[in-house]
């Protein structure tokens, strides 16, 4: 029996920033995963705005974002034409290597166990894992961070209830320009011009030397559209989008084409003595609304910042105890507010009724003017910064 104050059962973002952090922490934990090197998986493939506030403070992010590429600017196009071209904070990284940069922050104090979890017996005072490596755990407190698999909540009686199933569907790949050696912007999103579409965008960005696709879609995963896209990318895309050559030029999408559907899940029951659920193990988000690693963020910082210190400071594990966390006003807040852009932005991509359709004119709107506005700044500032000719001393003629 190997004795833990903290089990983190799980490897991807959640687990291993969490190990990372209690690491840090000096707080007694092991971490438990069945992979020794995390694989690769479609899921975030960048950060930006408010997860670069979140990922600081994990303590973490300055070897997390020597691994990302940033991309300084982004162009944002709608029609065929480029409506405004604004600086960008998105760092592009694949999700395998965000994982594994995290892993390898974690404190070699902290043991990383490679096993699956066998059964799992909680309390209100420790808990007991039992590994397939034939290793069994004692620990007082469970983090479950398993992401979509149900294997442990099933252990525990958690039921896994659907409220949006195939909310969205993301599909990943490389592109590269044809005939040139790189495209025109540093990265782009281009909007849908009709719901017709079923998108929500098309976003373009560096990873490395890579250019980096995500098409963000509404569709069942039976729909033909998919296949159509698999045997045929470039031309499914174009004619998604009928302008689009125009912006990017001739060009083919290279390597491996992912797609990855997405259900809104939570789950009932999730209450109980000893295990705390974090991340996509308690709720899913929508990779659409770009805010899979802001829950995941601020589920970790939470525990390995405030909760966990708190819990661990007096005696048991009870399930009032551990209601601190998920009532914390920070989660509540981070969920009901995911859950609402999942929401909102499948309306706004696919509702036709006259609300929708003047949110979705009033946000060109907005963008086209924040464009004019920027160029017009550009313009300006690049005038004042060109010397008169009176600021050229006059040159004698010569006779």
């Amino acid at each position: 029996m190997r004795y833990t104050d903290v089990a983190i059962v799980g490897g991807g973002l959640a687990g291993s920033t969490a190990a990372a952090m209690l690491g840090r922490a000096g707080i007694p934990a092991v971490l438990i995963d069945p992979h020794e090197t995390y694989p690769p998986e479609l899921r975030c493939e960048k950060l930006g705005g408010n997860q670069l506030t979140l990922l600081r403070k994990t303590g973490l992010a300055d070897t997390t974002l020597r691994a990302t590429t940033l991309d300084g600017e982004v162009w944002e196009a709608r029609f065929g034409y480029v409506v405004t071209k604004k600086p960008s904070d998105q760092h592009g990284i694949m999700y395998d290597t965000l994982v594994n940069t995290m892993r390898a922050q974690i404190h070699p104090a902290l043991a990383s166990i490679h096993a699956k979890v066998l059964s799992i017996a909680n309390s209100a005072d420790r808990q007991k894992l039992r590994l397939s490596n034939d290793e069994e755990i004692s620990a007082r407190l469970v983090v479950l961070a398993t992401g979509l698999n149900l294997g442990m909540r099933h252990m525990l009686g958690i039921k896994r209830r659907v409220i949006s199933p195939c909310h969205s569907i993301t599909l990943g790949f490389d592109v590269e320009p044809v005939g040139r050696p790189a495209f025109d912007f540093p990265a782009l999103t281009y909007w849908p011009a009709s719901t017709e579409a079923r998108m929500a965008y098309l976003t373009i960005f560096p990873i490395g030397n890579a250019m980096r696709v995500n098409l963000m879609v509404y569709r069942d995963m039976d729909d033909p559209w998919l296949r159509t896209f698999r045997t045929a990318p470039e031309a499914t895309m174009c004619k998604l989008m009928p302008r689009l050559e125009r912006m990017m030029g001739k060009f083919k999408v290279s390597g491996l084409i992912r797609i990855r559907p997405a259900d809104l899940v939570v789950n009932d029951n999730y209450l109980q003595p000893g295990v705390v659920l974090a991340g996509d193990t308690f709720s899913t988000s929508c990779p659409a609304a770009g805010t899979g690693t802001t829950k995941v963020f601020n589920d970790v910082q939470l525990l390995c910042n405030t909760h966990i210190p708190r819990w661990l400071a007096s005696e048991g594990m009870d399930s009032d105890k551990l209601a601190a966390f998920y009532g914390d006003p920070e989660k509540v807040a981070c969920e009901r507010d995911c859950l609402a852009k999942a929401y909102d932005l499948r309306s706004l991509s696919t509702d036709d009724r006259l609300s929708w359709r003047a949110r979705r004119l009033a946000r060109f709107g907005v963008r086209l003017s924040d464009g004019i506005a920027r160029s017009i700044r550009k313009r300006v500032l690049k005038g004042a910064a060109s010397p008169s000719p009176a600021a050229y001393p006059k040159q004698s003629r010569i006779a």
